[in-house]
C-alpha cells in the first residue's frame, strides 16, 4: 500500500479591535511611546489547504483566481503566497487553495494578515514543523512588513496567531506583550450578546489609508496617545469584569480615530453611525483602517432589532468569539521535509 499524499488544512480567525488600533504601527511605537490595542478573534475564518501535488515540478494556487502549473516560484503572482513559499523553502510539487467565510478583502477584519498566518501555519505543518503562535506572528510580520513592505502594524498577525481577547502592548524594541483579558465564560457570552457586527458593503484599500495616516501622524499624536490609553482602560474594564463600559470606550475610540486622516469616515458613514446611536447603540466604530467594511456596535440586546431595522443599508453578521488562534483542522500523510 502506497503512502498517503500530504494534505493539511488550517483555519485562522478574523479579528475585531476594541481600542488602540493604529498605535501598533512602528512609526508610532518606535518614536512616541508604547502602542497598545485590545483585540479579539471571532468565529469567522480564513481556511487554507496545502496539498502535495500530482504534478511534482509545479505550483498550483487557487484564491479569487487560479494560477496553474507555475514552474518557477518567482512567477507566483500572489505576493504573500510567493514569499511564504520562498521563506519556508517549498518551491515545487504543491497546491494551495483558500476560502474565507465572510467578505474579507478591504473590510477591516485583518484579512490579509490572517491569511498569511494561516498559510505559514499550513506550510509548517505540511513540512512536519512544530510552530508557536509567537513564531507565526513574527514570521507573518516579516513577510508582510519586511519583505513585501506593506503598510500596517502588528495587531492583526498577533491576534490571528494567538486568538482570544487580548491586550497587546507594542514596544520600541519591537517586542509585543500579549495578555489575556481574563473574562470568564459567562462574561464573554454576555459581551457577545451586546455586540452587533454590521457590513457596510463598502470595501476599501487599507494600505492607502494607512499610508495617509502615517504621513500626518505627527499632527495627530494626541489622538494616538489617547487611543493607546483607551486600550489600557478597556483591558482594565475587562479585567475587573466591567465589560459594560465597552460601548462608551468604543465611542471614544471612534471619535479619536476619525481625526487621524480624511477618509476614515465620510458623511454617509457618519449618518449610519448617528442612526445607530439614535436607536440605542451606546457606541461603536468601523473596524480596521476605516472608510468602509464592518461596523461594530455595542447595545443592549433588546435594542439590536431596532438598530437593524433603522439601518436597512447594513447587513448584520451574527458572530461569536473564538478563543483559539490559527490551528490545523485536518492533516493527512506524513510531514514532508522540503
Amino acid at each position: 500500500m502506497g503512502r498517503q499524499k500530504r494534505v493539511v488544512i488550517t483555519r485562522a480567525p478574523f479579528r475585531l479591535t476594541f481600542a488602540g488600533g493604529g498605535t501598533d504601527i512602528p512609526d508610532y511605537y518606535k518614536n512616541y511611546g508604547d502602542g497598545a490595542s485590545v483585540n479579539a478573534s471571532m468565529n469567522r475564518y480564513a481556511y487554507i489547504m496545502v496539498a502535495e501535488s500530482f504534478h511534482e515540478n509545479t505550483i498550483r494556487v487557487r484564491y479569487t483566481t487560479s494560477e496553474n502549473d507555475v514552474t518557477n516560484i518567482d512567477e507566483v503572482q500572489h505576493p504573500s503566497i510567493r514569499e511564504s513559499l520562498r521563506f519556508l523553502g517549498v518551491t515545487k510539487g504543491i497546491e494551495i487553495a483558500t476560502l474565507a467565510d465572510i467578505p474579507s478583502k478591504g473590510t477591516g477584519v485583518g484579512s490579509s494578515s490572517t491569511f498569511t498566518v494561516g498559510l505559514l501555519h499550513a506550510l509548517h505543518a505540511y513540512k512536519g514543523d512544530e510552530v508557536t503562535p509567537e513564531q507565526l506572528a513574527k514570521e507573518a510580520i516579516h513577510i508582510e512588513r519586511g519583505v513585501l513592505k506593506e503598510a500596517g502594524g502588528k495587531q492583526d498577525q498577533y491576534i490571528a496567531a494567538y486568538g482570544g481577547i487580548r491586550l497587546m502592548v507594542f514596544k520600541k524594541d519591537d517586542t509585543v506583550d500579549v495578555k489575556d483579558v481574563g473574562l470568564g465564560k459567562k462574561e464573554v457570552g454576555e459581551l457577545e450578546r451586546h455586540l452587533l457586527l454590521m457590513y457596510t458593503g463598502k470595501e476599501r484599500k487599507a494600505s492607502a489609508l494607512e499610508q495617509k495616516k502615517v504621513s500626518t501622524m505627527s499632527e495627530h499624536l494626541d489622538s494616538y496617545k489617547k487611543m493607546a490609553e483607551l486600550a489600557h482602560k478597556q483591558y482594565d474594564a475587562f479585567q475587573k469584569g466591567r465589560w459594560q463600559e465597552t460601548g462608551k470606550l468604543l465611542h471614544e475610540n471612534w471619535l479619536l480615530k476619525k481625526t487621524l486622516a480624511s477618509g476614515v469616515s465620510d458623511p454617509y458613514i457618519d449618518r449610519l453611525y448617528g442612526t445607530a446611536i439614535e436607536n440605542g447603540a451606546e457606541g461603536g466604530k468601523l473596524l480596521g483602517a476605516g472608510g468602509g467594511g464592518f461596523f461594530l456596535f455595542y447595545a443592549n440586546p433588546d435594542k439590536h432589532e431596532k438598530i437593524i431595522e433603522a439601518l436597512p443599508e447594513l447587513k448584520p453578521e451574527p458572530f461569536g468569539f473564538e478563543l483559539e488562534g490559527s490551528k490545523v483542522v485536518y492533516s493527512q500523510g506524513e510531514g514532508l521535509k522540503a
